[in-house]
């Protein structure tokens, strides 16, 4: 395994630390303006874009900028292009500093340390569609000549897949230290893990759909087809070596198996997105126990321990006996037996003059302890007999799946068909045909402009295409009249025919 060169981030450390930082930034900003080379002016200027205002004369600058050479993160080369008109101007504008490879790696670095201290994870739905998408436009694009098209889909899927892998990565490792968190302030510590709790159960909702869009996404490409067009598509210079596109084309699949590990594993391993649905699970589960103490804290803001404490200073404060046996009565609430009633079953038995102690034991209930009260034995309540209204609600149910199929049946165009081709329906049939255009016209439209709603069960899908020419479509029910653009609608029922 390559080993990172151990002085590489020297220039972190230290008096000059910022200085040191600064100058490569500036020199960052140059190479995106595509200038390779700067001069001392030219140095200077860009510290200025970076925010370094501190005074800094020639010797000091050019001290740091041989440091940074000598260790490495630096070249420096003689500018022979240039007309000198005198010495000074040679010696201030002759040497050139540009960026090494070790400095190019060293900036990104620190770059990317700051970025990921400055960032926070998130669980995003949005980053799920978009591979969903990504991967149904790939599909599509496979049918067609454009290589470049399908080089670019698959950097977009693989921009959104490591999207995924960075967001829960540190998302998880936020949501492990706020389990952990301690010493917060409960009034913020409580919202913070109420908010953290909403925000998994919006996650979760629907996940299960979302993965198995993307599996059968995944299912439909033919990889090395797929990896072959988007190397002729990558356009790589023609120095490249052979090596060069064997390891390219080697870190997409390693790409793919990565969508497949999260997604579909082909060794039948469980998916990373169910872990990632159990330890969501977990943690709302934790999260709601924690929010649970909490509360009961808040309730009880002393412990038993002041609680006699205090009722000790009450009893020491009491200025009489008959005070302090009220206090006493009050405090635990011990009287006189609530069982001194109760008799023996045939009380001829016992002689009137005997002792509590000679007395036979009297049985006394469980109930009267815990609450004061006997039982009182009466006769049992009929039980109801429920069996119609359970049929009815049977009945009812059927009724209404039956209902739904037919509705999705009559909906099913079995292929492509303008939105006015529906004429004139019944206003049940109508509204849910509106519902199913809401959601295609809620989603995002894909490479091909093609939007798909899908309803919650997934058993009917709607694939909704922008109308090919300027017509509008009418829809007539019995409550009004319904106008819009003709789209090409397609909805498709699962087991169904149209």
């Amino acid at each position: 395994m390559d080993r990172v060169p151990a002085d590489m981030f020297r220039f972190t450390q230290g008096d000059r630390a910022e200085l040191y930082t600064a100058i490569l930034h500036a020199f960052g900003e140059a190479n995106e303006r595509l200038e390779t080379a700067l001069g001392l002016d030219g140095v200077r200027n860009r510290l200025r874009s970076v925010g370094w205002f501190d005074a800094l004369d020639d010797e000091d600058l050019a001290r740091a900028l041989e440091q940074l050479q000598n260790w490495k993160l630096l070249d420096v080369i003689q500018n022979h292009a240039e007309n000198y008109r005198t010495a000074s101007e040679y010696e201030r504008r002759n040497l050139q500093f540009s960026l090494t490879r070790r400095g190019e790696a060293a900036l990104s670095g620190v770059q990317h340390a700051l970025g990921v201290l400055a960032s926070s994870g998130a669980l995003q739905t949005a980053v799920l569609d978009a591979i969903s998408d990504r991967l149904d436009g790939l599909a599509v694009l496979l049918g067609e000549p454009s290589d470049r098209r399908v080089f670019t889909a698959l950097m977009e899927l693989e921009g959104h897949l490591e999207a995924l892998r960075v967001n829960t990565k540190q998302f998880n490792g936020e949501l492990q230290r706020l389990l952990r968190a301690e010493g917060a302030d409960l009034a913020t510590f409580h919202e913070v893990k109420s908010a953290t709790v909403t925000y998994l159960e919006e996650f979760l909702t629907n996940l299960d759909q979302r993965t198995h869009a993307i599996a059968s996404g995944a299912e439909r490409i033919d990889v090395a087809v797929l990896h072959q067009r988007a190397l002729l598509g990558a356009d790589l210079p023609p120095t490249v070596s052979e090596q060069a596109k064997t390891e390219w084309l080697e870190h997409r699949r390693t790409r793919w198996e990565g969508l497949l590990a999260w997604f579909k594993p082909s060794d039948g391993s469980p998916a990373r997105v169910e872990q990632l649905h159990t330890v969501a699970r977990r943690a709302i589960v934790t999260l709601l126990q924690v929010l649970d103490r909490i509360s009961e804290s808040r309730r009880r803001a002393s412990s038993a321990v002041a609680d006699f404490r205090e009722l000790a200073r009450w009893f020491a404060a009491a200025p009489a006996e008959a005070d302090l046996h009220r206090l006493w009565s009050t405090a635990f609430g011990l009287s006189s037996a609530r069982h001194a009633h109760l008799g023996h079953p045939d009380p001829e038995l016992v002689p009137a003059n005997s002792t509590w102690a000679d007395a036979p034991s009297v049985e006394i209930s469980a109930l009267l302890r815990s609450s004061g009260r006997t039982e009182r034995f009466t006769r049992t309540g009929k039980v109801r007999d429920v069996s119609a209204i359970k049929a009815a609600r049977a009945e009812r149910a059927r009724a209404e799946r039956e209902e739904l199929q037919e509705a999705w049946g009559k909906l099913a165009t079995g292929g492509e068909v303008r939105l006015s081709a529906f004429g004139e329906l019944d206003h049940s049939l109508f509204q849910r045909l509106l519902d199913l255009l809401g959601r295609a016209l809620s989603t995002s439209p894909d490479s091909t402009g093609a939007r798909r709603g899908v309803t919650s069960d997934g058993k009917v899908e709607v694939i909704l295409r922008p109308p090919p020419d300027a017509r509008g479509a009418v829809l007539t029910t019995a409550r009004g009249r319904f106008a819009g653009p003709d789209f090409l609608v397609d909805i498709r029922v699962a087991g169904g025919r149209p």
